[in-house]
């Protein structure tokens, strides 16, 4: 194991200890973001680059998408809510 894996093995647990901590959503899906950037780096070094490239394009860009959209969905409708009162 280099030493550029056990970094980026440090890296992984911080990145997924601080998208457990965070807990404004927003930020959370940005945080969500940057920890497929640091699986896709990490799977990169272990020689899976198949698995790198779904990293990226799943837990990177996908998944903090739809959380954002899904978000921005509930305050719109949370906001027509409190107009209809």
């Amino acid at each position: 194991m280099t030493p550029l894996q056990i970094g980026l093995y440090l890296l992984t647990a911080l990145s997924g200890a601080a998208v457990v901590l965070t807990r404004e959503p927003r930020r959370q899906a940005f945080m969500m973001g940057l920890n497929g950037l640091v699986l896709a780096l990490l799977f990169l070094t272990l020689q899976a680059p198949d698995v790198a490239y779904s990293e990226l394009a799943v837990n990177m860009v996908a998944l903090p998408f739809l959380f954002l959209v899904t978000l921005a969905a509930a305050r719109i409708n949370q906001h027509r809510r409190q107009e209809d009162k």
